[in-house]
């Protein structure tokens, strides 16, 4: 049956046209009961996974669940428990969710996916039958729930031979009344059936929660602008926008950075709870800026993990004083927003009487929630007030893992054993009436301290996929599985599209222990004098084709994760570490990029195209090294190495005179006991030749392909840039720098690149190091992005003085990487074809903003995972050790130790008297009698250890904080005593043995339980 529905609309030059467009209605469309004994069902081939023996109950009797809008919105925690299956969605309901939540909306079609869970998408929207119209003067959403009910009226009578009952579920209490000819309940009365889950209740709503005192005075926050007001007040400069940055270091101050009215780019600081207004870490906010006046003049201060109502004094007023810091109007006073309230006109930035500072601001609005689940655990400080039922439903603080997010108020059955838990929360809402945001449980996930458990939460905290690959990915993995082997026809040697490289002495240079080696090299002199040289990537897309199930999972994981004890793989192992591998003595497709190079370095042509390689060897960094330095071996690999260090060299002297900078970071390694593969030393990692030799030709590489792509697919090819660094980062370690008589010039990276070079102090030789170091956290961070969302001047990458760079070099581990091949091939391959969103920018922009933040939350977790180790490292050793002021605080510095590579704050206060004053002028930290300063690049001496409380003592014990304590200067009342001193039993540094190095992924992690 076609219907056919024609409406009138403008287009952008204003003209008026009818559009007619066609609605398919059906009568063959199946219920999704594998029993089904009605003849479409029976006669159609679809699947039909729901079970003819779904879940029984004394109410429904057998039922499938068919949950509205709503329900999957507020309950989708609930719903994605393996528990509830049977479930019949309809297409009403899907179109409804991709317009309200897009994140619900995925999470849906992933169940959806799973064969395993039998959910079924009934298209009511297409059957005859079930289709509705609009009524006359009926909202949309009273439309779409009149559907709904449409549909299980239908399921009713359609599923009635089967004993089977369809049960609509809704939280909506007019369609609830209005359902009385069908089954239908709310989602508590569903939860109901599932008794034998009693933790189900928790994972709803948290509703009517209160979490004020009676004594407490307090006024609530303020009231949101509407969006409406938000837009004008964007529009008319009057407000700013950004992402809030919660400081790691201090939970009650927040950033966002904005373009100010007067067109600068800085950093508005937003302190304290009220100022924040209900913002969590990551939502997109609006914030208007205070007069100069009120902008904030002294360093960040640290806070110690503790509850954050015992810390009201920083950056908000005390509790019974009303809401701290309400949006000032231009003369200073209060005032509080409400919906209907004008914005005041911000101070004029430039005004010459007022104060210097940081911007700072106030959040007046809410435009984009960035809510998620977090990792959490009960707030030691909680006690059970007054009798209860142990199963009783309490309301009881949660913290998370995560600093920056506020205490979560939840209700929960479970407050008993939750303690010295992990656990997940979600957020539901935050009343303006409550000081802290409401949420419910979503699932448990073991003992704080296991070290499955804290590895599975720094996981999921960073938002790493880290699921084993379903069976519709494994199945687009080679039928051969481990036995396939190159094949000249099949892979298109015989045919042109791809060269034989075998009789290349190629190798590959790697890390110890690297299985998924994405590059190998080769060099090979020229009759000319010249040479030929390639670098050899591994051929992924041979493998992962576009729009397969694997793609798009390898989208969705855009990375490889590394942790000290595993990987997160962005590929099936077959893949990422066997047949995509460049390993030695094995045929491997690759994608060839070979220069000729003369004498200094200088391109004289570039070549790209599908190969087949045989690599000769894979060696190490060190083996490599090895060879270049032994003048006895001088065969063809050796050689070949030879003339790529000499080469490379030149490219990096050349890079460096274009400016490109060389920083730091301090990256660590552990060394393992070999039995039970505890963490017996820690070490920063040391670079080779080598390491730069493999460096140089994969920039090289980067920098070429990412010229061909562009050439070719000018809107829409995918590249990185590095954003210069604005000149106020530096102000810090600008004003740190002056009394050493040292200088940054930031003027442009070549400067910046000589300054930091001629930054040297004869008495110091860490300081360089140090210095680099600190100049890499003045950075913006690097980016993926689409050609054309930018202008060409914006393409700029910063770090490596180039004009446009892309990354071409690790497919195996970077989604990126996967579609710079496409592109490559599609530029060099005119018969090649490629899937449209090669072209579409706005695909690729939407697939450049995963990757941003799947890279991004890669790092973290890879540091994340640093520093779990380095807790267990460290857990019964108390150390005394040498290390460098990074950052001065308030009430506090950060110190870098340098053997370790870790980094801990020392809090400048024992008690409620600090022992040091931070001094404005010096941007350092005096003691009373000025007989000791410290400030940043001061070398210190303090004592490292772990907390060793029960690991439900305190909330510093549940996060497992590193601990450092002054020894060296001699502060009175904050450094150590020579008593105290002497009661503590120093660790001395382990013996370092070659035997024992085992590099980030361990052989036995199982073997260490407990941290």
């Amino acid at each position: 049956m076609l219907r056919n529905k024609s409406f009138v609309k403008r287009t952008r030059k204003g003209n008026i046209v009818r559009t007619v467009k066609e609605h398919y209605l059906r009568d063959d469309i199946i219920c999704g009961c594998s029993e089904c004994t009605h003849r479409v069902c029976k006669e159609s081939t679809q699947p039909k996974p729901l079970s003819s023996a779904p879940r029984d109950s004394i109410k429904w009797s057998r039922h499938y669940v068919v949950p509205d809008t709503n329900a999957l919105v507020n309950h989708i925690d609930i719903f994605e428990r393996p528990i509830i299956n049977n479930v019949i969605v309809l297409s009403t309901v899907l179109d409804e969710l991709r317009g309200l939540s897009m994140p619900v909306y995925t999470r849906v079609r992933a169940i959806l996916r799973d064969e395993e869970r039998a959910w079924f998408v009934f298209s009511n929207e297409h059957h005859r039958e079930t289709f509705i119209e609009r009524n006359v003067d009926e909202s949309p959403n009273d439309r779409n729930d009149r559907a709904i009910r449409t549909a299980v009226v239908w399921l009713t009578k359609h599923l009635a031979p089967l004993s089977i009952t369809p049960v609509m579920v809704t939280n909506d209490e007019d369609n609830l009344r209005k359902a009385s000819d069908v089954a239908a309940c709310r989602m508590d009365e569903l939860l109901s059936v599932y008794s034998e889950h009693p933790e189900l209740p928790d994972m709803m709503g948290s509703v009517n929660i209160t979490d004020r005192n009676a004594d407490d005075v307090w006024s609530g926050y303020d009231e949101h602008l509407s969006p409406v007001q938000v837009q004008a007040g964007l529009k008319g400069g009057l407000l700013v926008q950004g992402t809030l940055q919660i400081a790691p270091y201090n939970y009650l101050e927040g950033s966002v950075y904005a373009t100010l009215p007067d067109g600068t780019e800085r950093r508005v600081l937003v302190v304290g709870r009220a100022d924040m207004n209900r913002a969590v870490q990551g939502d997109k906010v609006a914030v208007q800026i205070w007069p100069k006046a009120q902008w904030r003049n002294a360093p960040s201060v640290a806070l110690v993990d503790e509850d954050e109502d015992t810390v009201p004094s920083v950056a908000e007023e005390p509790k019974n004083q009303g809401s701290a810091k309400r949006v000032r109007r231009a003369d200073g006073s209060a005032a509080k927003h409400r919906p209907d309230d004008k914005l005041d006109e911000p101070a004029t930035l430039n005004d010459a009487k007022l104060g210097d500072g940081e911007p700072t601001g106030h959040v007046v609005g809410i435009i984009r929630r960035n809510w998620r689940s977090y990792c959490a655990f009960l707030d030691p400080n909680f006690a059970a007030r007054g009798t209860r039922a142990s199963n009783a439903p309490t309301t009881v603080s949660v913290l998370a893992m995560d600093r920056r997010i506020p205490k979560i108020k939840i209700r929960t059955r479970q407050a008993d054993s939750l303690a010295g838990q992990r656990f997940v929360v979600a957020l539901d809402s935050w009343p303006r009436e409550s000081r802290y945001p409401h949420g419910h449980f979503v699932r448990a996930l073991g003992s704080a301290g296991d070290k499955a458990t804290e590895t599975e939460v720094l996981l999921l905290e960073h938002d790493v996929p880290f699921q084993p690959f379903t069976q519709r990915v494994r199945d687009d993995l080679p039928v051969e599985g481990a036995g396939w082997t190159f094949d000249a026809e099949r892979d298109q040697v015989a045919a042109g599209k791809r060269r034989d490289l075998r009789a290349l002495d190629v190798c590959s240079i790697d890390p110890p222990g690297c299985t998924d080696i994405d590059d190998a090299l080769h060099a090979l002199r020229l009759p000319n004098g010249n040479f030929q040289v390639g670098v050899h990537i591994a051929d992924v897309t041979n493998f992962v084709k576009p729009q397969t199930a694997m793609d798009t999972e390898a989208a969705y994981r855009s990375t490889t994760v590394y942790l000290v004890d595993r990987r997160i793989d962005m590929l099936p192992e077959l893949l990422g570490t066997n047949l995509c591998s460049l390993m030695s003595n094995v045929d491997r497709l690759a994608f060839s990029c070979m220069w000729e190079l003369d004498a200094d370095a200088n391109i004289v042509s570039a070549q790209f195209h599908k190969s087949v390689i045989h690599s000769k060897a894979s060696l190490t960094y060190d083996e490599a090294q090895s060879r270049i330095d032994d003048p006895k071996q001088q065969d063809t690999i050796t050689t070949s190495i030879r003339d790529l260090n000499m080469l490379a060299k030149k490219l990096r002297a050349r890079r460096m005179e274009a400016g490109a900078l060389t920083l730091s970071s301090p990256e660590v390694r552990f060394r393992l006991e070999n039995d039970s593969q505890d963490p017996v030393d820690v070490e920063l990692k040391a670079l080779k030749e080598t390491n730069a030799l493999v460096e140089e030709f994969m920039l090289l590489a980067n920098i070429s392909v990412a010229r061909k792509i562009y050439e070719h697919f000018p809107d829409a090819a995918m590249l990185r840039r590095h954003p210069e660094p604005p000149a106020q980062s530096f102000d810090s370690l600008q004003q740190a720098l002056k009394p050493l008589g040292i200088q940054l010039e930031t003027g442009s990276s070549l400067s910046l690149a000589q300054s930091l070079d001629r930054a040297i102090l004869p008495n110091d030789p860490y300081f360089n190091n140090l210095l680099r170091i600190l100049t890499t956290r003045c950075m913006m961070q690097a980016q993926y992005f689409c050609s054309g969302t930018l202008t060409p001047e914006e393409f700029r990458h910063y770090g490596l003085a180039t004009s446009i760079y892309t990354h071409f070099t690790s497919p195996i581990r970077r989604y990126a990487d996967v579609m710079v091949h496409r592109l490559l091939h599609a530029a060099t391959d005119r018969d090649a074809g490629y899937a449209s969103e090669l072209t579409n920018k706005v695909a690729m922009a939407e697939q450049s903003n995963v990757l941003n933040h799947r890279h991004r939350m890669a790092q973290q977790a890879g540091r994340a995972s640093v520093e779990l180790y380095t807790s267990l490292f460290f857990k019964g050793k108390t150390v005394d050790e040498e290390g460098y002021v990074t950052q001065v605080l308030q009430n506090g510095f950060s110190v870098l130790i340098p053997s370790y590579g870790v980094e801990g704050i020392v809090y400048t206060s024992k008690g409620d008297t600090p022992a040091l004053e931070y001094d404005k002028a010096a941007h350092s930290l005096v003691s009373s009698d000025s007989s000791v300063s410290i400030g940043l690049f001061h070398r210190v001496r303090v004592v490292l250890q772990v907390d060793d409380s029960p690991v439900s003592a305190n909330v510093g014990s549940m996060r497992r904080k590193l601990l450092l304590q002054l020894v060296e200067p001699r502060v009175p009342g904050l450094s150590l005593t020579e008593t105290e001193l002497s009661t503590i039993r120093v660790t001395k540094p382990a013996q370092r043995s070659d035997s024992q190095i085992v590099d980030l992924v361990t052989n036995h992690p199982d073997k260490v339980q407990s941290i």
